[in-house]
């Protein structure tokens, strides 16, 4: 069975980039635009990643993963982030949220490609 993977970014190039490198490799991939619509889409969805930007309007990603994973249903749920911030502090707090992994921007699709199939296993 084919992986579901959330991407939330509110680039939408990123997205398009973050879709193809997934998608051929065999994943299925739906798409939001920041953390708001991100929680909408997994709360209506079934996904077995979350991949998600940091800095977006509405809704950023940390408070996204904090709403997240106050819900049961989002608890087991690898969160990677994807994201231009680099601070170790950042990427504490990010952890602490309940982020699973973190990949710096620009990155290599193939990297990404890597780090889906270790955190999903497949």
């Amino acid at each position: 069975m084919t992986a579901t993977i959330l991407t939330v970014d509110d680039s939408a190039s990123i997205r398009v980039t973050i879709k193809m490198a997934l998608t051929g490799a065999g994943y299925s991939v739906d798409e939001a635009e920041n953390g708001a619509a991100g929680i909408a889409k997994a709360n209506a969805g079934n996904f077995d990643l979350i991949i998600t930007d940091l800095n977006m309007p509405v809704m950023d990603g940390l408070t996204m993963i904090e709403e997240l994973r106050k819900n049961p249903a989002h608890a087991g749920i690898p969160i990677i982030f994807l994201t231009t911030e680099s601070d170790e502090a950042m990427k504490q707090r990010a952890k602490a949220a309940g982020a699973t992994g973190w990949l710096t921007k620009p990155f290599n699709p193939e990297q990404l490609v890597k780090i889906a199939k270790k955190v999903l296993g497949r």
